[in-house]
């Protein structure tokens, strides 16, 4: 199968559809856990939310049939890796009663693995008023996440991921799903100027694990600062890319696109100053992002039902990228550099 066929195939794939009542049964064999569960929106896994009789929470992940073992135990690897790093606020493998990071659950459906994490507290980004000061601080939250990273390697270290934007290219063939003609030309050029100006300078960049989505959704917020969640597309990549991801979706409209953006990636120097060659590659960096965002979204709502709940939640989440591209394409790449420098 070729690469877009093989993202295609995982965007298409169902999430699992188990009953609450035979995860619950799962569960409480493999983790002798139990209490109200509460399902999740998700867009590859079957999530609930699982107040156990002590009061406590967990989150409940039954995978996605196409998550491969070496994907799971990368993912696995990479949480256990920031256990050890005291102060973060990210979720925590909960051990099976055998003591394994995961469990199986048989089903006439198939069999899948299962996971059970801690639960991260804290409110998303996206139901926050976020001004400069939060954004800054943001930034340095997500450089303190990815210093923390730094080190950590795996044989899994490379899935193929829709959302891995080294390989946006790969989406070429769905931009067809995108009817305004406006947006499909801006989205095609984002993706001509990574491959001119990103991919050659990919091998000359610093490379680590990265969480890979550090969207509104999988930020929270609380008096004790910031927290990461979902850690489902962390890859090996160059570490400027968790910059560019997470700064797409600091969207600003008026005046200044940038209003956000620039205290963000200033948090970020604080704690893990950027290199010049990477600071120049932000602009396509953010861009080919939002072309990633609108070509799947774009994709799942043609292909999906209209009853998909996360067809709904990425139309919600997403429905400004476009425009927020069309700022970036007016700005152009010397403004946005100059105003972040």
């Amino acid at each position: 199968m070729t690469e877009p066929q093989t993202i295609l195939a995982a965007l298409a794939q169902d999430p699992p559809d188990l009953p609450a009542k035979t995860v619950a049964t799962a569960v409480r064999a493999h983790f002798g856990l139990e209490g109200r569960y509460t399902p999740l929106v998700s867009e590859r896994d079957q999530n609930f939310a699982l107040q156990t009789a002590d009061g406590g929470r967990v989150v409940v992940k039954v995978i996605s049939a196409f998550e491969s073992a070496s994907a799971t135990d990368f993912l696995v690897g990479a949480l256990e890796h920031l256990e050890r790093r005291n102060g973060l606020a990210v979720p925590r493998i909960v051990h099976a009663l055998d003591g394994g990071a995961t469990a199986r659950i048989a089903t006439d459906h198939g069999v899948f693995s299962l996971r059970v994490v801690t639960w991260v507290d804290g409110e998303q980004l996206e139901t926050l008023d976020v001004d400069q000061r939060l954004a800054r601080r943001f930034g340095a939250a997500l450089a303190e996440l990815d210093m923390a990273l730094q080190g950590y390697a795996h044989a899994g270290e490379n899935p193929v991921l829709a959302w891995d934007l080294q390989r946006v290219a790969a989406l070429r063939p769905l931009t067809d799903t995108i009817d305004e003609p406006a947006v499909r030309r801006a989205v095609i050029a984002a993706i001509d100027d990574y491959e001119i100006r990103v991919v050659p300078a990919i091998p000359g960049l610093r490379h680590q694990v990265i969480h890979g989505d550090a969207n509104p959704e999988n930020v929270l917020f609380s008096d004790r600062g910031f927290g990461f969640i979902d850690f489902s597309d962390i890859v090996m990549a160059p570490g400027c890319f968790d910059v560019a991801i997470a700064a797409s979706y600091l969207r600003s409209f008026g005046a200044n696109p940038l209003a956000l953006i620039g205290p963000f990636v200033a948090g970020y120097d604080d704690i893990m100053p950027l290199v010049a060659a990477e600071r120049a590659l932000l602009f396509d960096l953010v861009r080919a992002r939002l072309a990633t965002t609108i070509t799947v979204l774009c994709w799942r709502l043609r292909a999906r039902p209209a009853n998909d709940p996360y067809r709904q939640k990425s139309h919600d989440l997403e429905g400004d990228a476009s425009q927020f591209l069309a700022a970036l394409d007016q700005l152009g790449r010397d403004q946005f550099i100059n105003k972040i420098s």
